[in-house]
This record gives structure tokens, sequence and C-alpha cells, in this order.
């Protein structure tokens, strides 16, 4: 026979009010008197019905993750993973569970978003970037539905969001570069369509602007996420009648192949050739030489985004569209010789 909240307040010398009063946290109870009980109910195996809790609150405690999930995802897109992680950790601090809701294609987000908010099977929801549309920031404005975007929307709306500044990374990025007598830098990114590297990329080009260093149109190289691509854009980029003496990659798999066609092209790094990437997710551990990286700590943007989700949660009217996680700079020998690789 299963133990009941009666046999903890026997046990224990108290009310079944006070034993209730204890499990959820109410300040009225001394802590003498809480930390008894809670060794009751240990001592007891009683763990009581957070469903039927929870459904007397009006609550459900749990927060959705909405994201695209797919097959080779973890390598597309493996900062969503970081994120995730840091999501978990604020909302198991506070009680909450972290349900994953994937989508194969960001049309699908609308529907399944109208599907969580009539099933009231959440109390709140993330979406990932990857996964917003406007439909979908339109369906959270009319129903007043607790969430938070990461990553700002390529659309106007008064939905709530956060991101990394981009535009300051791209800056970033360029300024190191310029510091360390670097003059004719080129940049190699992904997807011109993309709006993270467009951002970069204007960052970037700001700074040459500003310092009245040109950039040719054919420094500017598009590719994909392979190496082998990249491999062949930097190729390109050796091959300019006024060879670019330092390079931009968008992520690590990007940089991987540029140093792959400088090395080929028995260039040192970074006397004759400097270079920098974004993001220090584990692939730039084992480049040589290690390369100087503008990062960013998604893993502090999760955080961010689940404790801004459960403010807005207790306070409805609050509004939130803000670059809330700065890039931070890691100089390595990629383009200063005398860089410790950490």
């Amino acid at each position: 026979m299963s133990v009941t909240i009666k046999d903890v307040a026997r046990e224990a010398n108290v009310s079944p009010s006070t034993v209730s009063k204890v499990m959820n946290d109410s300040p009225s109870i001394p802590d003498i008197t809480a930390q008894h009980v809670k060794e009751v109910m240990k001592k007891l195996h009683y763990y009581p019905n957070v469903q039927a809790r929870n459904f007397v609150k009006g609550k459900t405690m749990n927060i959705v993750f909405l994201a695209k999930i797919e097959p080779h995802i973890a390598f597309e897109n493996p900062h969503m993973f970081d994120i995730l992680c840091g999501v978990y950790e604020a909302l198991a601090q506070k009680g909450y569970n972290l349900s994953i809701v994937g989508i194969h294609d960001s049309k699908e987000s609308t529907a399944t978003v109208e599907r969580i908010i009539a099933q009231k099977s959440a109390d709140g929801i993330i979406v990932h970037g990857s996964s917003t549309t406007e439909g979908l920031a339109d369906i959270l404005l009319k129903t007043h539905f607790p969430h938070i975007i990461v990553g700002k929307p390529n659309f106007k709306s008064q939905v709530c969001w956060i991101d990394v500044n981009h535009f300051l990374s791209g800056q970033l990025a360029a300024e190191h570069l310029c510091k360390c007598g670097f003059k004719k830098i080129a940049f190699i990114g992904i997807n011109v369509d993309d709006k993270i590297f467009s951002q970069r990329l204007n960052g970037f080009l700001s700074v040459m602007k500003k310092k009245g260093l040109p950039v040719p149109n054919e420094y500017i190289k598009y590719g994909n996420n392979s190496s082998k691509k990249s491999c062949s854009l930097m190729n390109e980029l050796l091959s300019c009648p006024s060879r670019p003496d330092a390079v931009i990659c968008e992520d690590n798999v990007v940089a991987f192949g540029a140093m792959r066609a400088i090395k080929q092209s028995c260039l040192k790094m970074p006397d004759e050739v400097g270079l920098i990437c974004f993001d220090n997710y584990p692939l730039s551990e084992i480049m040589d030489p290690m390369p100087t990286v503008v990062d960013v700590n998604v893993h502090d943007m999760g955080v961010q985004a689940a404790t801004l989700l459960l403010r807005k949660i207790h306070h409805p009217e609050l509004q939130v569209q803000a670059f809330t996680t700065m890039p931070v700079l890691k100089i390595r020998s990629s383009t200063v010789a005398s860089a410790a690789n950490n």
C-alpha cells in the first residue's frame, strides 16, 4: 500500500496541512520543522503526485523548447545543444521540466505552437531561431503565450527575443586583425542569405571603411559548411593578383579548410597569412595552429533565455528584445605568433 500525506504527518507528528506547506516551500513553516518533515518523507519513501499538485495550481511546470530536429543537425547547428544545456540548467533550479519538441521544417512551427497552447501542455515556450516564422510570432502575440525566441527574427514583430550582437562580432574580428598589422583582409562565409553571416560581414566592412582599407569584391567568398569547399575558396583568394594577408572564417569548419589551403601553399601563419574565425566549439582545439576566435557563450545565452521566460510567466507585461550575450575575443597563434593557445 502506498504511503500517503497522512502517514507522513502521523510519523512527523504534524498536521497534513503542515506537510502540504512543506512540499510547497511555504515560508510560514520554520526551517527546523520543514527539515524534519522532509527527512520523514525520505524515510517513508513518500513522493508527492507532482501532476496532481500542478493541476491544483493551474500549472504544468513544463517548458517547451521548439527547434528543427533532423539528421546531422548536431554538426550543422552545434550551438543549439549548448543553448539547450543552459536552458535545462536554469529551469531545473526552479523545479521546471524541459520538453524538446522537434519540427522538420519551419512551416510546421505555427501549427505545432497552436497545438501546444490549445492542449495547455506547457507554461511557456522557448523557440530556436531556426524555427521562427511570422505566423508563429502572430500566434504567440495573439494568445499572449509566454515565450522567448533565441535569435532576433528577420522581420518586424513585438515578440520577445534575445540574441548575440553579431555585428559587434564582425567588428571585433576586423579590429583585431588590423591591430595585428593586417590590411588586406578577406572574408569566407557559408550562405549569402544567412542572417548571422550578413551581420558579421557588415560589422567587418564597417571597420574596414572607417580605417580606409579597401575590400575588393573578390575578397568576399560564399560557400557551404564543408572544409573541402572552404579550402577551394581559400585557394581562390590566394590566387588573387593582390593576395589577402588575412582571412576571417565564418566557423571552425570553414577555418579548417582555409588552413589546409594556406599550408598547401607553403605559407606560414601568422607571418604571411593571418586567420580568425567565429565560435570556439571543439574543432578549434585540434587545429594547428589553434585559431584566434571570436567566441560566444551560448550556454549562458540558454540560461538567460530560460530565466527571462520564467520572469515573463510571472510578469506577463514584460517585454524583452535585447542583445544579451556579448562576443569575446580569444587570441591565439593564427594571428599573433607569441600568443598562448588556450
